[in-house]
């Protein structure tokens, strides 16, 4: 089987020296596409020039990832792909592996590799490390992230596992899986879009994966950092978009309004700390959730009729609380 890789950029020409060599050494058998979000840099030329063999799919304006992608996969042949942030170095097989995960489980929609940071690489990386989960109230973690604890690998995490979601930093995925569910929420632009797809995934009977014998490196950071508002805007309001559209047990109201309460919360600490950009931009975030709710509820409606299986949606469980209360500070 081959995978089809598509890397998402814009004006990443820094990166794309970085990191497009490791991709295209490690995938010989498989296609590399460069899906470009109307750059303004040289990346499209540089890549042309350099790596002749990876196929460009230039688009006319930035549509984020959610938008980038959605549109970029119209043009890829492959059955399964791989989206993969431009800053990402990957290892020898790292393609090989999942692929035959893919082959062997028509269920399979979504599998991720283990994700270890670049910047020091016997650890974790933020964004999915070995694998994502949902607490009561939406909040992501990972197994080997757990907010700002990160773990050291030390093969504690070397075992297949269903998970809830997968990073998109490094995200395989089955096309008429991702067609059939309605791709991506081009409404979240950035973050937590890929939570909000592997939560519909799920809703229909797929099953989302975690591969160990895959690893890859993650920079992180090469669009918005930690510390950058936008980012702080973008998951303050995405994760009370997927409370509303995924989150179909009887009491979702009552964990919207919790959830709302924890974010009323983290508003008020980003004022004692006097991160003014943060703090308004949870309330920014609330503002448009509120602006916005009408579209999500309908949304709602539409991800109900995907309704086919009854996993468990979420992790039964506070991680606020396990972490800050209890002290419970990694996944295990």
């Amino acid at each position: 089987m081959k995978i089809g890789i598509v890397i998402l950029n814009w004006n990443g020409i820094e990166l794309l020296k970085t990191y497009l060599p490791s991709v295209v050494e490690y995938s010989m058998n498989h296609v590399v596409y460069l899906a470009d979000n109307a750059s303004t840099d040289l990346s499209i030329e540089w890549t042309q020039k350099t790596f002749p063999e990876v196929k460009i799919i230039a688009m006319n304006e930035n549509r984020g990832y959610a938008g980038g992608y959605n549109e970029a996969l119209k043009k890829v042949d492959e059955e399964v792909v791989c989206l993969l942030n431009s800053d990402v170095a990957v290892t020898s097989g790292w393609c090989d592996v999942i692929a035959t995960r893919f082959q062997a489980d028509a269920q399979l929609a979504v599998c991720q590799p283990k994700l270890l940071d670049d910047k020091k690489r016997d650890y974790f990386e933020y964004a999915g490390a070995a694998g994502g989960f949902l607490d009561r109230y939406a909040y992501p973690y990972c197994r080997g992230r757990i907010f700002n604890t990160i773990e050291k690998d030390e093969g504690q995490y070397d075992d297949v596992v269903d998970i809830h979601w997968a990073s998109g930093a490094c995200l395989f995925l089955r096309k008429d899986a991702f067609d059939r569910v309605g791709k991506f929420d081009e409404d979240y632009f950035a973050h937590q879009e890929e939570i909000d797809l592997c939560w519909r995934l799920r809703h229909a009977g797929y099953t989302i994966s975690y591969e160990p014998l895959s690893t890859v490196y993650h920079l992180g950071g090469g669009t918005l950092n930690n510390l950058n508002p936008k980012k702080t805007f973008y998951n303050f309001r995405n994760s009370l978009y997927n409370i509303v559209k995924n989150d179909h047990s009887t009491s979702w109201i009552w964990i919207l309004f919790v959830r709302m309460v924890l974010d009323g919360i983290a508003a008020i600490k980003f004022l004692f700390a006097l991160q003014w950009n943060h703090f308004a931009a949870v309330l920014k975030a609330h503002f448009h959730f509120y602006g916005s709710l009408k579209t999500i509820l309908d949304k709602r409606k539409q991800v109900k009729e995907l309704k086919n299986a009854e996993k468990t949606e979420y992790a039964d469980l506070s991680i606020v609380y396990q972490y800050f209360i209890k002290g419970k500070k990694t996944y295990r």
